[in-house]
């Protein structure tokens, strides 16, 4: 199991909901499990991943668990980045 440690210039819901479009069934193919506005959990191929996020000031720590998925996580992460 791994830990990642991000701050985005992002408000919590918009990182739930780009989270749901890069694990979800319309990307990598995770199962949904439990969401709520701050965090989301997703389970699938043997590993899940689990992000919660919190409100800073102008940004938004995200704190991630995950198993299996690294690589992913990895390029979610430099995606986050990217949405205008």
């Amino acid at each position: 199991m791994a830990r990642y440690t991000a701050t985005k210039n992002r408000k919590p819901k918009e990182i739930v909901n780009a989270a749901k479009d890069f694990y979800g069934s319309g990307g990598v193919g995770l199962e949904i499990i439990d969401e709520s506005d701050c965090c989301i959990r997703f389970e699938g191929g043997g590993g899940f991943v689990y992000i919660f996020t919190e409100p800073e000031a102008q940004m938004t720590r995200l704190d991630l668990e995950v198993k299996e998925w690294d690589k992913d996580t990895r390029d979610f992460l430099r995606k986050l980045d990217k949405l205008t």
